[in-house]
């Protein structure tokens, strides 16, 4: 098949259709050959989804045999290392690991916290691998020179030695992939010397990136019929510049790096790499020329001003090149839909590639609308899927109180109570729980919370209510324990979740790809829990998320065939009509390389290790590729949420490199990619804009019938129709009151609630002359109060202080007020009724009786009090109140002139309001009172929106419903008959 010396490297240009390539360069070569010299041809390919193409090909084309297509990633399998023992599970190793660091953790804790013990496990697992793919000997990280990291370096040390003698001295015991990788490669080139194989082997679409790898393809194309084909090899880039590709640290992050590194181990010059196939041309030479000129080294970009003048066809390189700048991710998701539903109609192939999956997903979900889904090569990953989301919910109950939002989590998580017949009545009570739940708490429910809400109801929720708490009885209580016993808890409260009540089984849990996947990560993580040891729930939690990672779920629906979803790796042997490169931000593509804890780069060049910069490199070379494809769109996002993003140093270089080739005509092709991409994103933008212009809402007035009219409100209502009329009519006309929160957060209801009810026991006994024991007192309750209203140690002990500055203040001038009146009456109802019929309610904090007879008012608040003004014109509660004493409403007090009424302020600093009721202010209050109610008492009077709001900032719970946002203060209200 070959007659070409050895070694053998042949190479593919960017953009070309490896695959595809790959077979017609076999056809020329093999051309009027037998035909069982097919089947001798031994292929080495680095990707199971590039053998399945290869296999495709070779069927769409005269019937012929199948040649011996093998992944590189099997040798680590191979049958020559028979005499191992088998591999040590990637689990277990972590496990093990795992142990030995928390062991050492425990004699040293300054080394590092115990919670992150795994992580660190997994980060020296991986270091040692890699020693072990490199040929790194353990020697090597000894005898490194640490100079001033010697502080650093002392406590890596200990960890490292650690694994080292776990391993053994030459890393060989419990022999990882990576490590069993390279001993089949050592031990398959051993056997290659001595006996070399007569038939044709060729290690194709790998970038030898790693040592094992590497070594393997240096040795094929030893072989008398060996080969090796680069793919993405730049046949335009000058000798030069190849020269310059040496060092590491310098040039690592360049797209042909690995290739030169080839070349040099085999001794061999760029020259020496000759193309696959005879017509072997990039798809459009142009481009390639344009992106190798952008993508040199950045010592060298000088070269721009020499080089870029003497670049031609810029139209032609660009003509099928769109660049997409959306202002925002879900704009740049949406104007990606758009093409790949174009190329789809139009019966094109089209791949996004991206490796920002938050990207391809809202890519997905926007196709959705059109009924296209796409073939994601990477599906959707087994902790997102149904079966992950609940056993991952499931192990977030242990070993912590139970919160409502986790609870109803689970609750309506779909495969909750999953068996025939039982989720209609699951979702019914869940509701009524959530409800319940919502207006009474408790913040962690528990058993008797559960049975108790059930209590007295006889549709069959008492049962539901009783397995519910039977399941979740001790959660809270789960300690530290062997992983085998959270692994069996945590098993059978899934089955009894799933299952529902009274029914066994484990539902629908375990069905279908996602099911029977998690179902094995979990029979894996029980196989192996011997080996893990005691942890915490916590711990656990963390662990199970990881095992779940490890697992993907391919949807069971058929994709569209055309339209694919690619990662990087996928797209380096891949081929599309057009292919759309997503997400080329700094940080996303390329990634920014994780923190090693263990080496820098110095060290890290200086042992013989893969640099941070590999990763780069090899992104650098994924883009390459991919962006010399016959059509190519280039999009990204130009701002996320939280800030302004930063354009891939790749698109960065191509973009500045057009824009200085003016006299090419550079400017103009980049304005043409540009106005491509626009049109783009006009028809995305298009697409969610209304038909017709909708008119803004006017600023509503609405006016309900009368006997729809409210008959009675309390004086804070009454308060919030003469700022917010709108607000009354919707909470009690339409009937319409705010959902309580999910989750309750410490806001200033909760902490006015909280105060009243201090108050309240605090006044129901004498106070004690001593103040500082009277101080003492009134903290005790605080204390016993706020530990069963606000669940939040953080509020708790922030209230608790608030109260402790205001509490000298406040018992001094309570003091005074007991020795001016005594206290007759806390948290009193009362009401008074208007001439009109219309009654007036009220709740009142405090009354007092002076010995002339004369009641004083009183009102707590943790807020600022409002002013003497406010309160005549706005904040009337206080004096309604005294309307309502003066006219006998309150129970159990008798009619009596009210001497004055003062908000107690409690917040920062302590404040407090006594208005005087001077100029008969009473009187005019109730008289105001009746006017305002016979306002609203004629049809014509509506219910204006924020009609005398406190600021303009104030968000109110029915603006929303009122469309605010759409008009403001400043318009003129809109009458409407409503009802």
């Amino acid at each position: 098949m070959f007659e070409d010396p050895v070694p053998r490297l042949f190479g593919l240009p960017p953009g070309a259709d490896f695959p595809r390539e790959l077979l017609i360069g076999l056809e020329q070569r093999l051309s009027g050959a037998p035909p069982e010299a097919w089947a001798e041809v031994e292929i080495w390919v680095n990707t199971e989804r590039m053998r399945r193409r290869i296999v495709d090909l070779f069927q769409a084309r005269p019937p012929r045999l199948l040649p011996r297509i093998r992944l590189v990633t099997d040798l680590a399998r191979h049958p020559i290392l028979a005499d191992l023992p088998a591999p040590v599970s990637p689990l277990r190793r972590r496990l093990e690991l795992g142990q030995l660091v928390r062991a050492l953790l425990d004699r040293s804790p300054d080394l590092a916290a115990r919670s992150s013990a795994f992580d660190l496990a997994d980060s020296l697992a991986a270091l040692m691998d890699e020693m072990q793919a490199e040929g790194v000997p353990p020697r090597a990280l000894h005898d490194l020179d640490v100079g001033n990291l010697s502080a650093h370096w002392a406590r890596a040390r200990q960890f490292v030695t650690l694994v080292e003698t776990w391993l053994g001295p030459d890393l060989s015991g419990r022999p990882a992939s990576g490590a069993r990788q390279r001993l089949a490669v050592e031990r398959l080139t051993e056997r290659w010397r001595a006996d070399p194989p007569r038939h044709p082997v060729i290690v194709a679409g790998t970038t030898g990136s790693r040592g094992a790898t590497a070594l393997f393809l240096r040795e094929a194309a030893r072989l008398p019929q060996g080969a090796a084909i680069l793919p993405g090899y730049d046949f335009d880039m000058p000798a030069a510049i190849w020269d310059g590709l040496d060092d590491a640290l310098a040039a690592e992050d360049h797209p042909q790096y690995r290739f030169r590194h080839i070349l040099n181990d085999m001794g061999l010059g760029p020259g020496d790499v000759r193309p696959w196939c005879r017509e072997a041309a990039p798809p459009c030479p142009e481009r390639t020329r344009l992106v190798s000129l952008a993508l040199r080294p950045a010592p060298v970009t000088d070269q721009w001003m020499e080089d870029g003048p003497r670049l031609t066809g810029l139209d032609r390189a660009t003509d099928a090149l769109t660049l997409i700048e959306a202002p925002s991710p879900r704009a740049e998701a949406l104007a990606i839909a758009l093409r790949l539903r174009r190329a789809a109609e139009d019966g094109q192939s089209a791949a996004l590639v991206s490796p920002d999956r938050t990207l391809t997903r809202q890519v997905t979900a926007a196709l959705d609308r059109w009924g296209i889904r796409p073939d994601d090569s990477a599906g959707t990953p087994l902790p997102l899927s149904p079966p992950g989301r609940f056993l991952r919910q499931v192990a977030a109950l242990f070993g912590r109180a139970l919160t409502v939002e986790a609870l109803l989590s689970l609750l309506k998580h779909p495969l909750t109570a999953s068996s025939p017949g039982l989720r209609a009545n699951h979702l019914r009570w869940t509701r009524e729980l959530e409800l319940h739940l919502r207006r009474n708490g408790p913040a962690f429910p528990d058993g008797p919370a559960l049975t108790g809400w059930a209590k007295g109801h006889e549709d069959g929720r008492k049962a539901w209510a009783a397995w519910l708490a039977e399941a979740l009885d001790g959660t809270d209580r789960v300690g530290t324990e062997p992983l085998s016993t959270h692994v069996a808890r945590h098993r059978q409260l899934a089955d009894i979740l799933a299952a529902g009540p009274e029914t066994e089984g484990s539902g629908a849990l375990w069905l279908e790809e996602a099911g029977l996947q998690a179902r094995a990560a979990l029979d894996l993580l029980e196989a192996e829990a011997e080996a893990g040891g005691e942890m915490t729930p916590a711990d656990f939690s963390t662990l199970l998320d990881s095992v779940l990672r490890d697992g993907s779920v391919r949807s069971a629906v058929e994709p569209h065939p055309g339209v694919m979803i690619w990662g990087t790796l996928e797209a380096r042997v891949q081929g599309a009509d057009l292919v759309i490169l997503g997400g080329l931000n700094e940080g996303t593509w390329p990634e920014t390389p994780p923190p090693d804890p263990w080496l820098n780069r110095q060290m890290r060049a200086e042992a013989g290790l893969l640099l941070p910069e590999r990763q780069i490199g090899l992104a650098a070379h994924d883009f390459q590729q991919a962006v010399c494809a016959p059509e190519v769109v280039i999009s990204r996002a130009i701002r996320t949420a939280e800030a302004q993003t930063v354009p891939a140093r790749w698109l960065n270089r191509l973009t500045n490199l057009m824009d200085g080739l003016g006299g090419n005509g550079g400017p103009e092709a980049l304005a043409a990619m540009r106005a491509r991409g626009r049109n783009w994103l006009d028809m995305a933008q298009a697409l969610d804009r209304p038909a017709t212009p909708l008119p803004a809402m006017r600023r509503p007035s609405p006016r309900p019938p009368l006997d729809s009219r409210p008959e009675r409100l309390s004086v804070t209502a009454v308060e919030r129709l003469i700022r917010d009329p709108y607000a009354v009519y919707a909470r009690h006309i339409l009937r319409l009151k705010r959902l309580d929160p999910l989750v309750r957060s410490a806001d200033a209801p909760l902490r006015g609630t909280v105060l009243h009810k201090v108050m309240e026991r605090f006044l129901g006994r004498p106070l004690d002359p001593d103040p500082d024991r009277a101080q003492a007192d009134l903290m005790a309750i605080a204390y016993e109060v706020l530990a069963t209203e606000a669940p939040w140690p953080a509020a708790r002990a922030l209230w608790r202080a608030r109260l402790g500055r205001a509490a000298e203040s406040f018992l001094r001038d309570e003091a005074r007020r007991q020795a001016e009146a005594a206290c007759i009456a806390r948290e009193r109802p009362g009401a008074a009724r208007l001439d009109s019929g219309f009654t007036l309610t009220a709740q009142a904090d405090r009354i007092d009786r002076r010995p002339d007879g004369r009641l004083i008012l009183y009102d707590y608040k943790t807020g600022t009090p409002p002013s003497l003004k406010a309160m005549e014109a706005f904040d009337k509660q206080l004096l309604l109140e005294a309307c309502i004493a003066e006219r006998g409403g309150f129970e159990e007090i008798p009619a009596a002139p009210v001497d004055h009424v003062t908000y107690i302020g409690l917040g920062q600093p302590p404040k407090t309001v006594t208005n005087w009721l001077d100029d008969d202010l009473v009187a005019r209050s109730w008289a105001e009172l009746g006017r305002l109610i016979d306002r609203y008492a004629r049809p014509e009077q509506g219910y204006t929106a924020r009609n005398r709001i406190q600021k303009r900032s104030d968000i109110t719970d029915y603006d929303l419903l009122s469309r605010f946002g759409e008009w403001d203060e400043t318009d003129p209200p809109e009458p409407e008959d409503v009802g």
